[in-house]
């Protein structure tokens, strides 16, 4: 099926152009979503009629969209999961946690411009690209975390395994000390022995 782009569209082409596309593609996405009409004789020759409008357009919502993405360039937002030690999520993040994360933050954007390039199924911080518009894309970040202290320790470059790591080795060392001295106790109790044995025999004598 051929349709003419009312903008670009990515892997496609750009505004105005005239592409083959597949019918389901076009029915189910393009057309609905105003991105394209079909190519038809009467639907080109009124593209060409609003192409300045249509351009006009383009232009005011692009620049919109790229001082939007000035301020959401690498932001950082919190996303509290359910998670075991070893940091895998009960669940997954979504396109929608991402959304409603930055739009909670004071940035309005919806699930449909947010692109995973995986599933995020782990704690840690895991970038995720936002298309603000056709031609304006701008990247943010997740920081998955169990509970707001833990997503602090993550912003700061650490994982929640490496202050587990730590804070075993802590404890070890904790420990470690402990029986040091309690061993160093029981060296001096061992001491002092003979020289109570001896107090008690020269009394003995007298």
């Amino acid at each position: 099926m051929q349709v003419i782009l009312l903008e670009r569209v990515a892997k496609l082409g750009q505004m105005g152009e005239v592409v083959d596309v597949k019918s389901g593609f076009a029915r189910n996405y393009l057309l609905p979503q105003g991105k394209a009409l079909s190519a038809s004789a009467q639907n080109i020759a009124d593209f060409e009629a609003r192409k300045a409008q249509l351009e006009a357009q383009n232009l005011e919502t692009r620049k919109e969209a790229e001082a939007m993405a000035a301020k959401l360039d690498a932001q950082q937002f919190i996303v509290i999961r359910q998670a075991s030690d070893s940091g895998a999520l009960y669940g997954s993040v979504s396109t929608r946690d991402a959304a409603d994360a930055a739009t909670a933050n004071g940035f309005t954007l919806e699930r449909k411009q947010v692109a995973l390039a995986r599933p995020i199924k782990e704690l840690g911080l895991h970038d995720v690209i936002v298309t603000l518009h056709p031609e304006v894309e701008t990247t943010i970040q997740l920081n998955v975390a169990r509970s707001n202290e833990e997503a602090e320790l993550q912003a700061s470059g650490k994982s929640i395994q490496d202050a587990a790591a730590e804070a075993e080795e802590a404890a070890d060392y904790e420990i470690a000390e402990l029986f040091e001295d309690i061993g160093a106790a029981a060296s001096d109790d061992d001491d002092l022995a003979p020289v109570a044995e001896a107090v008690d025999g020269d009394d003995s004598d007298r």
